[in-house]
């Protein structure tokens, strides 16, 4: 398991990842249009853009990481840019944002990768996701935003030598295959490709900020969001 994706003191690693990405509207965005997600406060994006709240955990992490590339100043900022192209209130879920894109409510949308697979599996979603593709935004001085899905021991295991053997298991390129193929998640593994599905997407490079650097950095994150009222 690469460095970022697990913990120095080994208490937990990731399994698989998901980016932090922007679906957009396939007939009112260009490929390539967005960029970067500092992007995303240019006034060309007003009222084009939509998202779930901005103190739920995935964007509270995005937000943390800005705050690891950029410092306070500045992300404070950014929040108000993001927040001043908003079309309309942050409410719903990842997948609700992209409704409201086939719905031409707005044009593009903050959400995890693994909803595109989820979409398109559910009949009466499939319509929201074949109406968007996906853009991997970057930071200016870095890459994508990933999150993991991962795994730890308790602190009081019952089993913690058949617990350890299993987490061991799952790292295997064969469990990493089948793990991410059913969560629509990219395997941490490079012994394991993703999907067909998930391959098909395109290829992003992860940002290089750890992940215990980036949870230090949540508390921050939340103040600063609640701070400008970002849900307002």
């Amino acid at each position: 398991v690469p460095a970022a994706f697990r913990d120095a003191g080994n208490q937990w690693f990731g399994l698989t990842s998901r980016a932090r990405i922007v679906y957009a509207s396939k007939d009112r965005v260009a490929e390539g249009e967005v960029t970067t997600y500092e992007d995303l406060t240019d006034p060309k994006w007003k009222g084009r853009i939509c998202t779930r709240s901005g103190t739920h955990a995935y964007n509270t992490a995005l937000t943390a990481a800005m705050l690891e590339h950029h410092g306070p100043e500045y992300t404070k900022t950014w929040l108000e840019g993001l927040k001043a192209n908003l079309a309309m209130k942050p409410q719903g879920n990842d997948r609700a944002q992209v409704k409201s894109i086939w719905a031409g409510e707005c044009d593009i949308s903050l959400g995890n990768t693994y909803y595109m697979g989820e979409m398109l599996e559910d009949e009466e979603q499939r319509a929201w996701a074949n109406s968007v593709r996906i853009e991997f935004p970057v930071f200016e001085n870095g890459g994508t935003h990933v999150n993991i899905s991962g795994v730890a021991m308790t602190a009081h295991a019952k089993h913690p030598d058949d617990a350890l053997a299993f987490m061991e298991f799952l790292t295997s390129p064969e469990a990493q295959s089948i793990y991410a193929a059913a969560n629509h998640e990219y395997p941490v593994s490079d012994a394991a490709q993703p999907s067909e599905l998930v391959a098909s997407w395109g290829s992003f490079t992860p940002d290089n900020i750890d992940l215990t650097a980036l949870a230090s950095e949540r508390g921050e994150a939340l103040k600063l969001t609640q701070e400008i009222d970002f849900d307002g």
